[in-house]
């Protein structure tokens, strides 16, 4: 019955807590049998409803205490007995047991199989211990027959072969021991290898084999001995890392850190090596040092080694400074390698060491790894700056030791270069910016290049004042990048880099020094100078880049078979018969232009020595700025100097004229007189002789300016024939506008180097200085156009004409063909020098345009001078103007003729009302008060009242009026 519950419980079902036989008490609820079970499975059953009826048994009979069920059931019975209520009662408990049985007749059938085959296992193991027991009783015969057939002989042999293998074990431990007593003299030759990590192996493993047999007396003084050899070998690693620091070497170091790794020091060894570059460092530059004084040092009793490494930097003698420097450099720069390649080495090994150990199971040795190798890390990073420091304070103390001022410009500069090489590895190492060294080195170099920058002025100046304005004769194709000085320029490369060491590496980034010259080969290697090889090939003879050449523009330039009459006419002189342009060919004429006086010479540059002495003081600086950044500022600055005073001087010599602004004609731009007047007052010393009372501030001012130049005699201006000096003014000028073109093409190198706080200065300096050069064209040929053409003359002939004729006439006035003769003669001196210096196309382009509007308002003036003018003689005036424009635009091919309306305008006035005249003057305030004047008095007074002149003239009194 306990089996029924059991599977009632399995499936889940409500099991009585007593099994069925307690229920023997009711024949109805007696266990039926095989048959009864079949016969109440093949009953038609309602699934649901068998197990409602189960469930609705009370949860007492599924209880596992035992009770009297009978008893359960009397008691439950009430006081008062109702047999339809308990045959009712009893049908209900029949039906719930029917649903019982029948479950549990259903449960056994589908567990018989089970039973079967559980009964089956448990007979086959009956079997089995039954075979188990027989083959017990045979063994245990069979022991008792081997028992009694031992001997005493048998053991004998047993205790004989124990005994052998004890002696085998001790004779192998006598021979450990043996070779143990000679382990000292294989370590050594290990050692002499340079085996450490082997050594310290085979130290290691004799010392563990020690103490395996630390039970011998002989193995405690071979302990003893293998710790002070393990000592020894620690010692002779420790010198053997300190040769790291000189010339890394990647087996030896690779050798060394695994010994370190043996001895479970990788942490110790790190910080040993630290203090070993410091070491080096210190070691490196007193050694160098030390042997150049020694080498260069008069005095040979002088003990150097005991002087401290500062004062041993000021016995270094002038001649021996750079070489020192630069071996200086070169011994630091294999210290700073060696460092590099170390942490090259240890990037990659902790790489491959982090692989192997995450393919490992070990994660105790992982992590203890892992902490290793973040420590090494950190103390390498760390290690980076300390070392970068200590290499700048020893290159510091070194150039503090000597005075820099001693040395020439090019030395100079050959120093700055070794350090900003010096700066830009510091800048590589670290990523530092070398503030050590650039505060040392731009203070030295500030007062050096002030001085140098001083001097130089005062050269510019004499240049200036010996200066004939010769023209420098260089090729049509020469560029400031063919001077030596703009060498740095055409090399793209970094300015502190060798040019013999550029790489040629293609890729965008750009190789480090580190990288390329990890293989070998050093970065301050002072290189051959190269300009003794190199010739600068920019000069040409007589203007002409070939014989050839020059031969050639001369044949063309005389040939005149195919000019036109016309032109021949048009360029007769009336008394001589000349003519005064040379002729060209056809196709030449028909190409060129009658203002351009440049046939006959090569389009080459036009310049002085000075001119190109200043190029190439800018090309100096510019070195200087390149190689030290830190003081750009401060040489740009300078640079604009040399600029400001070049053009000074040019306007000083050639353009300085008060009667110029009295002209009204804006020759001078404000920008152009802004920026003479800033040059002046911050460049220029006007004071002739010190005060002696001035401040000192008054005297350090005056001892940053320079005096003013002053012409050389030999350049003559007065004189007609060479039209005033325009052949010096020309080239004068000219080479004042090429050097601005060479700074417009300096700027983007400027640019970039120029500190970003400082830019609005140089965006000014190129604006208002750099820019105005060209405008001094103006007042400069302005001089030579008022003195070309006889204006004062065609005065007097105009004075002579009577304008108060009574009929139209058909004939101009002589004045005309004076002043057009005149401008025949100003165009054949043109020519003329125009063999000497070729003048430009803008250049005849300013002289015309001035000529002619100084002719223009002559022609006014001698209209204003006039007394008498009828409407005939205005008519004259018209023709008179008409055959000069007619005659003049033969002449140039400006176009249109300056001042052209400035004189038409004044005719045309003559014939305006009262009204419209009032207008026309208050409109036209170009014209002078004379003129306004005359023309009221004169031309409008035969038609107009007295109240209306009156009116007019007061209104260009008041016109008048702020200009007093």
């Amino acid at each position: 019955m306990q089996k029924i519950k059991s599977l009632m419980t399995r499936q889940g079902l409500k099991s009585p807590p007593e099994s069925l036989s307690d229920l023997g008490a009711f024949e109805s609820l007696r266990v039926p049998g095989k048959e009864e079970f079949r016969e109440l499975r093949e009953q038609p059953s309602d699934p649901q409803a068998e197990q409602e009826l189960i469930n609705s048994i009370e949860q007492v009979y599924f209880s596992a205490d035992p009770f009297d069920i009978v008893q359960y059931e009397l008691e439950k019975l009430p006081p008062v007995l109702n047999l339809q209520e308990l045959e009712e009662y009893r049908d209900k408990l029949k039906q719930q047991q029917a649903a019982v049985s029948k479950k549990v007749a259903d449960l056994i059938l589908e567990k018989q199989p089970a039973y079967v085959k559980e009964l089956e296992r448990v007979t086959s193991l009956q079997t089995g211990l039954q075979l188990a027991a027989v083959i017990c009783t045979n063994g245990r015969r069979h022991l008792n027959i081997a028992k009694e057939g031992f001997t005493q002989a048998s053991l004998g042999l047993l205790a004989n072969q124990r005994k052998r293998q004890l002696l085998i074990g001790l004779l192998k431990s006598l021979r450990t021991i043996k070779t143990l007593q000679r382990t000292d003299v294989r370590l050594s030759e290990m050692l002499e290898e340079e085996d450490y990590p082997g050594a310290i192996q085979l130290c290691l493993e004799c010392q563990k084999a020690a103490s395996t047999f630390k039970h011998y007396s002989c193995i405690s003084e071979l302990n003893s001995k293998l710790q002070d050899t393990l000592e020894q070998i620690e010692e002779q690693l420790d010198v053997a890392l300190s040769k790291i620091c000189k010339n890394f070497d990647i087996n030896h170091y690779t050798k060394v850190q695994q010994a370190y790794r043996l001895l479970g020091k990788t942490q110790t060894a790190m910080d040993q090596l630290h203090m070993h570059f410091t070491q080096a460092i210190h070691n490196t530059v007193f050694q160098v040092v030390l042997g150049y004084v020694e080498l260069c040092a008069e005095n040979t009793d002088t003990k150097f080694q005991k002087l401290q490494y500062k004062d041993l930097c000021t016995h270094v003698t002038p001649d021996s400074y750079i070489p020192c420097l630069a071996d200086l450099c070169k011994a630091l720069w294999e210290v700073m390698l060696s460092y590099y390649r170390t942490m090259e080495w240890h990037e990659k090994h902790d790489s491959a060491d982090a692989a192997s150990a995450s393919e490992g199971s070990n994660v105790m040795s992982t992590e203890e790894t892992n902490f290793d190798r973040g420590y090494i890390k950190k103390k390498l990073e760390h290690g980076l700056t300390r070392i970068w420091q200590d290499v700048q304070l020893k290159v510091k103390t070194y150039l503090l030791g000597t005075d820099l001022s001693i040395f020439k410009y090019d030395d100079f500069i050959f120093v700055l270069d070794i350090v900003s090489r010096l700066m830009q590895v510091g800048e590589e190492f670290c990523g530092s910016k070398s503030e050590v060294l650039q505060e040392s080195i731009r203070k030295q170099s500030i007062n050096y290049f002030k001085n140098h920058h001083r001097i130089r002025l005062d050269e510019l100046r004499m240049f200036l004042e010996n200066e004939t304005w010769e023209l420098c004769p260089v090729k049509s194709n020469f560029s400031i990048l063919q001077l030596h000085e703009f060498k740095f320029l055409e090399q793209s490369r970094s300015p502190s880099v060798s040019p013999s060491k550029q790489p040629s590496a293609t890729s965008s980034k750009p190789v480090t020094l580190f990288e390329q010259y990890c293989s070998g080969g050093n970065p301050f290697e002072i290189q051959a100078n190269h300009k003794d090889e190199e010739t600068e090939d920019v000069l040409a003879s007589n203007g002409y880049e070939s014989d050839e050449q020059e031969k050639s523009a001369y044949q063309e330039y005389d040939s005149d078979s195919d000019v036109p009459e016309e032109l021949k006419r048009d360029y007769v002189d009336e008394q001589t018969g000349d003519v005064p342009v040379k002729s060209v060919s056809r196709e030449t004429l028909k190409s060129r232009k009658k203002s351009d006086y440049s046939l006959n010479k090569v389009n080459a540059p036009i310049l002085t020595n000075t001119t190109l002495n200043v190029i190439r003081l800018v090309g100096k600086y510019m070195q200087m700025m390149t190689i030290l950044k830190p003081i750009a500022f401060d040489v740009i600055h300078c640079m604009s100097q040399l600029f400001d005073y070049y053009l000074y001087a040019i306007y000083t010599f050639f353009g300085r004229n008060d009667s110029l602004e009295s002209t009204g004609l804006g020759l001078s731009s404000s920008r152009l007189r802004t920026t003479l007047n800033r040059i002046q007052e911050s460049l220029i010393d006007l004071e002739v002789s010190a005060d002696p009372t001035a401040t000192l501030t008054a005297a350090e001012e005056r001892k940053e300016k320079v005096p003013s130049p002053h012409l050389n005699q030999l350049v003559i201006l007065t004189s007609g024939d060479t039209l005033y000096g325009l052949a010096e003014r020309v080239v004068a000028t000219e080479s004042l506008v090429f050097l601005a073109e060479q700074f417009e093409f300096l700027q983007p190198h400027l640019d970039a180097v120029m500190p970003a706080a400082k830019k609005p200065f140089l965006q000014q300096f190129y604006s208002q200085t750099v820019s105005t050069a060209s405008e001094l064209r103006k007042p400069i040929y302005w001089i030579v156009a008022g003195k070309a053409i006889d204006y004062e003359q065609m005065l007097l002939l105009m004075a002579n004409v009577k304008w108060d004729v009574k009929e139209i006439m058909s004939q101009h006035n002589i004045y005309v063909d004076a002043l057009l003769k005149e401008f025949e003669q100003f165009n054949k001196r043109l020519n003329e020098v125009s063999k000497r210096v070729r003048i430009p196309l803008p250049v005849s382009n300013i002289l015309w345009e001035h000529c002619i509007r100084l002719a223009n308002r002559t022609i006014v003036e001698g209209y204003a001078n006039v007394k008498k003018c009828s409407n005939e003689g205005r008519a004259l005036m018209q023709l008179d103007f008409q055959q000069f424009l007619t005659k003049l635009e033969k002449l140039t091919d400006i176009r249109p003729i300056p001042d052209k309306e400035f004189v038409e305008t004044y005719i045309k006035a003559y014939y305006l009302t009262e009204n419209d005249m009032e207008r026309w003057i208050k409109e036209h305030r170009e014209y002078s008060t004379k003129q306004l004047t005359n023309l009221v008095n004169v031309c409008l007074g035969s038609h107009i009242n007295k109240k209306a002149r009156q009116k007019l003239l007061a209104a260009i009194d008041d016109i008048d009026r702020p200009k007093r």
